[in-house]
């Protein structure tokens, strides 16, 4: 489908009567409002900066920074780093679609979408969809980094691609808290600013960075329940091509238990947002 919400809106303002337009099917709607998502990318690639620097700074930086003394090799290291800064290089970026759909509601054009004849929740599950794109280029990024670098993933493209794939499941299944408290704050910045609060003590306090053996017990145990370490412990065995199958069903239960609370939460608090 190639007609935005916007053309979409003015199709249904020049017709007399709305019944002289079918109504587009669930999916169709959220796929447009998807490629709106990305369109707007397109119209303003500073959005992009986020996606293109938190790669770079989390791969090289951190490479080149801890691999000679936690490692005693960049290579080894970067074996051991690349699996973690991708999940939290997209874990990160998920923030930033609550910050999206809070600036859409700041600016009203939330207000014209609740105008048109289409699935009431189109517009947050495009923004959701949409905002793969951005998860994709990043991990994209991750990757062809790692690979410059020396990385060689002993799962080959089948785990790459793997890997990549549960990222993303997980990100989405994560976005939905950000859409929830987008429509609970009032401004972008609030909704940046606590998310970040949130997410950085889950990113950082994991296994992305050294073994969790080497840490205090107290904080052993925040880790071992911590999601993003089961995911980064996923990630890389879906890499090395050794599948840890436990971990990967745990990831996937966490990313059910996610939809499953704060989508209805997030619909609930859209019926009701004024």
């Amino acid at each position: 489908m190639n007609d935005t919400p916007d053309q979409m809106f003015r199709m249904l303002s020049a017709m007399d009567s709305p019944e002289d337009l079918t109504p587009p099917s669930p999916p169709s709607a959220s796929l447009s409002f998807a490629w709106r998502t990305m369109v707007k990318i397109k119209h303003l690639p500073e959005q992009l900066g986020d996606v293109i620097m938190i790669p770079i700074l989390f791969t090289v930086a951190f490479t080149y920074l801890f691999g000679g003394a936690l490692e005693g090799s960049t290579t080894e290291y970067l074996e051991f780093l690349l699996p973690g800064t991708l999940v939290m290089t997209i874990v990160l970026l998920t923030v930033f679609t609550g910050v999206g759909l809070n600036t859409d509601f700041a600016t009203g054009a939330f207000d014209r979408f609740r105008s048109l004849p289409i699935w009431r929740p189109a517009p947050i599950v495009g923004a959701l969809l949409g905002d793969v794109a951005r998860y994709l280029i990043a991990s994209a990024l991750v990757i062809g980094l790692g690979l410059v670098m020396g990385f060689r993933p002993g799962g080959g493209s089948v785990g790459v691609l793997a890997t990549i794939g549960l990222v993303l499941l997980f990100a989405f299944s994560l976005s939905w808290i950000w859409t929830a408290v987008a429509l609970v704050l009032r401004t972008p910045t609030a909704v940046n600013s606590a998310g970040l609060m949130i997410i950085f003590p889950l990113a950082f306090v994991s296994n992305v960075f050294v073994d969790p053996e080497t840490m205090p017990d107290w904080l052993q145990t925040f880790i071992d329940v911590n999601p993003v370490s089961h995911l980064v412990t996923a990630s890389r065995s879906l890499i090395d091509g050794t599948p840890a199958g436990s971990e990967i069903v745990w990831v996937l239960v966490v990313c059910v238990v996610l939809i499953a609370l704060f989508a209805p939460l997030t619909m609930w608090l859209y019926q009701r947002k004024e």
